[in-house]
């Protein structure tokens, strides 16, 4: 959303009238001075609205400052006009990530059309030099309804530009073939198009959703841009270029307050000239350096041709600058009071909120403040987003302050950028049949399925599903029959290499002996499940209230918008929470799909019920995590909080002891402490487990204890199988969280050998980017060695340090400054496996991995992967070790599973690799796999 009100009040300032009459045509440069918070970018709006046919070029050091513009400018000038041309991730010519990619080629092309009016970048991508400025003019394709296309040209032109042919269009960057039809989806389009050609003539244009692939509106014309131009004849076409080649002469380029470019061009290229010898050492071809990479002098030379502007910290009298007299506002901190005295001060206030949902939350607790004649009309609350406040003089009517929802909070503001491109197969589609699937009938055992025909019956027709028995014999079912086929899942089915399960033959007996054999065993535990299920059904306990005023403040006041699958899971728990009966139910979601702040609301609707919640986590720093968001989410509420870990002293613990059983604390958050009998609570209503597949076997049974008479919400991303298998049969109710944040994206997973070289590149790339790194290495007798081993690979980075025995402050103090940005590589032990949250951190090493469960892992590499940014995981395996068949089968199972949602599936294939176990006692089952897991679970249902 566009706020002009604030380009129209900057416009207004003297400052801004002396800048524009001295602002350089040529290659002069002119100093600005005096700008607070955001009013760079108000600045920059400000003089793009002003000369509208001129090109502004913000040249920021990094990316994440780049990103800061961007959402800026997006918010003050409006998102049409506004493009980011983000740099390459990586130092070879192909960018392997989709997203960038396509922003890279959006970019050029709106730039070439003339579209962008401010262009944000970095120093680095100004210095590359890509094939692409000069080819895109040829490479991109436009198609219109009633074009003349033969198929097989415009395919091959698709291979020739980068597109991959597949079976499905299910990303970006792909294209398919059915006879006439040709679906293709590349950058800039809003969702894939379907073409379909009669003879060479396209007659049909439609958009198509990729997860249903089901076509949508009809289209007059499509725009195909290309992937990559690559290729011996792009090499004799089109030389390489830097994007300021394609700046037109009066382009005004901007470099923001404490710029340092001359020495981000000089890191870059001694950078570039590193990683492109350890390509070359890997037997990789890698081109020179001076064709990837512009030399500093001459990427510094190129600006200084262009007029500039530059943002210096200045004084109002300092002749070097115009300088602009805006200040910041003063701090709030939380205090509403001291925000009522500044909004009834006779200044005009403007209050930038996040979402609809914050702008109603503060509008109730401002109520008070405005009070007073003319001071309603002196404040507003708009929906819109800049990182830093300011104050536009002069103090009282005529001048302006702006503030920000997340200043006032103190909330670090989080920048999301949605993800430019969807993808296909929801969890529902991949669990779909296909020809050569294993299955499992009813009455005849495991076969193989071989797809579907049309048979003789009588004198009609009927569709069937053909399974293959051993020795050929082939049985033909009926679709109206199809709930006697179950797909066969069990151990194996993880690693390609494994034996294929035994194929029954039609008519033998030894399918029924283990059917039977399963039924068998089935019967046995039913007893003691029954006994648990009958006593949870009967218990009642008085209902939590029904929302209330401070409820829906509350959850109006959740910074993101909330995903469909988040709201379903609200309204469950909270009807859960509203009925008579104990709630138990289980809350499946990816790391980072907001189960905590289902959890959040969970508590706070207990507390409101004048209840205690206990957090029960299973590690320390999950608890201090954990103690900071709760805290933070009910800091404008009086709810009182204590936390029970080792980072607490015996007398604090004593203290939240006390204050437990006398009900003054109303949530507590801890480790298996709060397990333990000296625990009591006033008045205990909700029990939230935070992974629960971290807690022993004696914990658990104190759980089934409680679990009894009080309502438990238990959150996992990878539920161990007892908890999964007690979900699908019904003991325990079952939530499946599956849509992803809008800007969140797969995490890449490699399974790799320890290599510096490797450790290197992975690190550098992340640093390039502004972000920080997980190392994790879980033994802490060698944990410094390797620590030093990471310093010396990537001299740059400031590496931390993070273990189980280090004492609690000092451990405390290393998890603050990751947090805070002032680590950028933690080397830490299995300590980071879960509640560490830090978005900047989007790449993990995992040494040893093979030594470490799937839960584990996938627990691990839920770390990265919080942002909008590609993430990246290598899981380091020796060479010179033998890794036993069932390790390899789990480090595959997450190589592949990478896709968004997979927490679910990595816990069913566990279900596969382990045995989904007896679901009462602790020993494993082998029963699942003689008759396959859902034909198992169908029994046990029975």
């Amino acid at each position: 959303m566009a706020l002009p009100v604030l380009i129209e009040r900057l416009s207004a300032l003297s400052a801004f009238t002396r800048l524009t009459a001295t602002l350089p045509t040529s290659s002069g440069l002119q100093a600005v001075g005096g700008l607070a918070g955001s009013a760079d970018a108000v600045l920059v709006a400000a003089l793009a609205e002003r000369e509208p046919n001129r090109l502004f070029v913000v040249v920021a050091d990094q990316l994440p400052e780049a990103e800061r513009w961007h959402a800026d400018l997006q918010s003050v000038f409006g998102s049409d006009g506004v493009a980011l041309y983000p740099p390459r991730e990586g130092f070879g010519e192909v960018e392997p990530h989709a997203e960038v990619a396509g922003e890279r080629v959006e970019t050029l092309e709106a730039l070439a059309k003339g579209s962008v009016r401010v262009l944000l970048t970095t120093a680095r991508a100004l210095q590359e030099r890509t094939r692409l400025p000069r080819a895109l003019a040829d490479a991109r394709l436009e198609l219109a309804r009633g074009d003349s296309w033969r198929l097989e040209e415009l395919m091959g032109h698709l291979e020739t530009v980068g597109f991959e042919r597949v079976p499905l269009v299910e990303d970006v960057a792909q294209y398919s073939v059915r006879g006439g039809i040709l679906d293709v989806y590349g950058f800039g389009m809003r969702e894939p198009v379907r073409l379909e050609f009669w003879g060479d003539e396209l007659v049909e244009l439609r958009g198509f959703d990729v997860a249903t692939q089901r076509s949508t509106a009809p289209l007059d014309r499509a725009v195909i841009l290309p992937v990559e131009v690559q290729g011996d004849d792009a090499e004799l076409k089109y030389a390489r270029a830097t994007i300021a080649e394609l700046f037109p002469p009066s382009s005004l380029a901007v470099f923001p307050l404490g710029s340092q470019l001359r020495a981000e061009l000089d890191r870059t290229w001694s950078e570039a000239q590193h990683h492109l010898d350890l390509a070359r050492r890997r037997g990789e071809d890698a081109a020179p350096r001076e064709e990837l990479f512009q030399a500093p002098g001459s990427a510094e030379g190129q600006l200084r041709g262009f007029p500039r502007l530059e943002l210096i910290a200045a004084s109002e009298d300092d002749p070097r600058a115009v300088v602009f007299p805006l200040r910041a506002p003063e701090p709030v901190e939380r205090d509403m009071a001291k925000l009522g005295a500044m909004v009834r001060d006779g200044t005009p206030t403007l209050i930038l909120c996040d979402n609809s949902g914050q702008a109603e939350r503060l509008e109730e607790l401002l109520e008070g403040a405005r009070g007073g004649e003319g001071t309603r009309e002196r404040l507003t609350l708009a929906i819109g987003v800049l990182a830093g406040g300011f104050t536009l003089p002069p103090r009282g009517p005529e001048g302006l302050r702006v503030l920000t929802d997340h200043e006032i909070f103190r909330r670090e503001r989080r920048i999301r950028r949605s993800r430019r491109y969807a993808t296909g197969a929801a969890l529902e589609h991949v669990t779909a049949l296909k020809p050569g699937d294993f299955v499992v009938h009813l009455e005849h055992g495991v076969g193989i399925y071989r797809g579907m025909t049309t048979v003789f019956h009588g004198e009609a027709t009927i569709e069937v599903a053909v399974i293959e028995y051993e020795g050929g014999d082939r049985l033909n079912v009926p679709l109206y029959r199809l709930d006697q086929i179950e797909r066969y899942r069990a151990a194996g089915e993880a690693d390609d290499d494994a034996p294929p399960p035994r194929l029954h033959k039609l008519g033998g007996k030894r399918w029924a002996a283990q059917r039977d054999r399963t039924r068998s065993a089935l019967r046995e535990m039913t007893a003691e499940l029954l006994d648990l299920y009958a006593r949870r059904t009967i218990t009642s306990r008085p209902a939590h209230h029904p929302d209330g005023a401070w409820q829906k403040q509350l959850e109006s006041s959740f910074l993101f918008e909330d995903t469909p699958d988040q709201r379903s899971a609200t309204e469950q728990v909270k009807k859960d929470m509203e009925g008579p009966r104990p709630m138990d139910r289980v809350l499946v979601g990816d790391v980072g799909y907001g189960k905590t702040e289902i959890a959040v609301r969970a508590a706070f609707k207990a507390v409101q019920s004048g209840r205690q919640v206990a957090v029960l986590v299973p590690t320390t720093v999950l608890a201090e995590q954990h103690a900071r968001t709760f805290g933070d989410r009910f800091a404008d509420f009086p709810v009182r909080i204590a936390v029970m870990s080792r980072f607490q002293t015996a007398r604090q613990q004593a203290e939240a002891l006390q204050e437990l059983a006398d009900g003054t604390v109303d949530v507590v958050i801890g480790t298996h402490r709060l397990l333990s009998a000296d625990v009591t609570f006033h008045a205990l209503g909700l029990i939230i487990v935070d992974e629960e597949h971290r807690f022993g076997v004696k914990h658990k049974e104190r759980l089934k204890q409680l679990r009894l008479e009080t309502d438990v919400l238990t959150l996992t991303a990878t539920p161990i199988p007892r908890t999964l298998h007690q979900s699908l049969a019904g003991l325990r109710d079952l939530t499946l969280m599956q849509t992803p944040p809008r800007d969140r994206s797969p995490v890449l997973t490699f399974l790799e050998p320890w290599d510096d070289a490797l450790i290197d590149e992975g690190i550098s790339r992340e640093l390039d980017r502004g972000g920080q790194v997980f190392f994790v290495h879980n033994r802490i007798e060698t944990i410094l060695a390797v620590a030093d081993h990471v310093q010396r690979i990537v001299p740059r980075a400031r590496v931390g340090v993070g273990h189980g025995q280090m004492k609690e402050r000092e451990l405390e103090e290393v998890m603050r400054r990751f947090v805070a940005g002032e680590i950028d590589v933690l080397v830490s032990t299995l300590i980071v496996e879960s509640g560490i949250d830090v978005p900047n951190a989007n790449t993990m090493f995992v040494d040893r991995a093979d030594r470490l469960g799937l839960a584990q892992l996938y627990q691990l590499r839920g770390r990265v992967g919080r942002s909008h940014r590609r993430a990246y995981c290598y899981l380091m395996v020796p060479d010179h070790v033998d890794v036993d068949e069932d390790a390899e089968r789990r480090l595959r199972v997450l190589e592949h599973h990478t896709e968004l949602g997979a927490g679910y599936r990595v816990a069913l294939k566990d279900m596969e690799l382990r045995g989904a176990g007896n679901l009462l006692g602790p020993e494993q089952s082998g029963f699942v796999h003689a008759v396959g897991f859902d034909l198992y679970l169908r029994m046990l249902d029975e």
